[in-house]
């Protein structure tokens, strides 16, 4: 096996820090290398260890999780623990790798680790020769099959497209079209910087959001949630742009 990640946790509950300790005891590619109470308690010990991932709380005594990030040098690799979600959109401007929200499953916790140990060992590789993807597609309208006919519609109309058990309703800036297509063919349609999966009922154009809000997209008068599942790879497509 590869190196494992080494881990700190700094979280100021102790059933949390049992938890996550729990977590990683089971996961064979992570190490414990510390767990304290306070990020003040942490500075000393990690200055020396330099971790490669932190398990960190963000509401804490003398120095929140938020305001003790960008006083790493280095920074390593930085999951948020929480128990309160409204603060997801500044943890990603400050570039944690995962916001998990307490209490955490195990599962979820297993899918946030494995993929940055997957992106740690793949960036520690020795240099392959990149492969060229074929450039996807792009164009400027879809042909959708709506009821008995085949519908064109301009890709720069759609604001959001909702989801439901039976069929997707795509809206746009005159019309609400139903279709019976998956979210999975549509995406294959859509040009892929301009549309994001923010929730598994909810797809979005990015250049149509107005302002988003504790994990609330605000597209004209529409309301559309960011699940937690999707938020991390939205916020990062967001900087990306």
């Amino acid at each position: 096996m590869d190196r494992k990640l080494t881990c700190y946790i700094i979280d100021d509950e102790y059933l949390a820090q049992e938890i996550l300790e729990e977590y990683i005891a089971k996961v064979p590619f992570l190490e414990l290398k510390g767990t304290y109470l306070s990020a003040l308690e942490a500075v000393g010990p990690m200055e020396q260890d330099k971790p490669d991932l932190l398990f960190l709380d963000i509401n804490m005594p003398d120095l929140d999780g938020l305001s003790f990030i960008p006083m790493l040098r280095p920074r390593p690799m930085i999951i948020l623990t929480t128990a309160y979600d409204q603060h997801a959109l500044r943890a990603f401007e400050l570039e944690v790798r995962d916001y998990l929200v307490k209490p955490i499953p195990f599962d979820r916790f297993y899918r946030s680790v494995l993929r940055l140990y997957q992106e740690h060992r793949d960036k520690n590789q020795p240099d392959k020769q990149p492969v060229a993807e074929s450039p996807k597609q792009e164009h400027d309208h879809i042909f959708l099959k709506v009821g008995h006919r085949i519908q064109k519609i301009a890709t720069s109309d759609i604001l959001f497209v909702e989801g439901t058990r039976d069929y997707l309703q795509i809206h746009t800036s005159r019309e609400k079209i139903m279709t019976l297509l998956s979210f999975a063919k549509l995406e294959e349609l859509l040009p892929g910087q301009g549309f994001a999966r923010v929730h598994r009922s909810y797809l979005v154009a990015i250049k149509k959001i107005d302002h988003i809000e504790k994990n609330r997209i605000k597209i004209g008068e529409h309301t559309i949630p960011i699940s937690e599942t999707y938020a991390n790879d939205f916020y990062t497509n967001l900087k990306g742009l």
